[in-house]
């Protein structure tokens, strides 16, 4: 099946990096199959006399495709200030295991990402994720509405979603 909509992340800089970060993280996931990838990266051009971005920019990366797990991405160095970074969007990694929830959040915290409530945070980059264990939502549809009660609970208490405690929380 053809992708008809890419998300397009706009970066401020360090689009190139970014870029980078992303594949690397989700091709070293627990039971990656290496499905990440740069498809391409366009570069600002060198030696164009009076370009209309500034002279800094020059040689830097100002479009690029890629895909992570089959998922097709755009990203655009775009520069600062032309848009405010907003939580109105996030990205969902719905993970397996505990040991997947534990890679991607450590990654996306360790340096400058910050934790939020419930699973979510926002990475270095300042875009959003939301990193929950697929049994949260398999939990959360219980039909024993006490059970699934209790799971409401403890994920409201938690930043980085805990399987263990989840599956505590459904058993009473």
């Amino acid at each position: 099946m053809v992708q008809k909509i890419t998300p397009c992340l706009w970066f401020e800089k360090d689009c190139e990096e970014g870029v980078n970060f992303y594949v690397s993280l989700f091709n070293s996931a627990p039971k990656s199959k290496g499905g990440s990838r740069v498809v391409s990266m366009q570069k600002y051009p060198e030696n164009i006399p009076n370009p209309p971005w500034p002279k800094e920019v020059s040689g830097k990366v100002i479009t690029a495709i890629f895909e992570l797990e089959g998922q097709r991405f755009m990203a655009l160095d775009g520069g600062p200030g032309v848009f405010p970074k907003g939580g109105v969007v996030s990205l969902l990694i719905e993970c397996e295991t505990q040991e997947e929830v534990d890679h991607f959040w450590d990654k996306f915290i360790t340096g400058g990402g910050k934790e939020s409530q419930c699973g979510w945070l926002s990475d270095k980059y300042g875009f959003g994720w939301q990193v929950t264990p697929k049994i949260l939502g398999e939990l959360l549809s219980d039909p024993d509405k006490e059970k699934s009660g209790r799971v409401m609970q403890a994920m409201l208490k938690m930043k980085k979603i805990i399987i263990a405690d989840l599956e505590k929380a459904s058993q009473g």
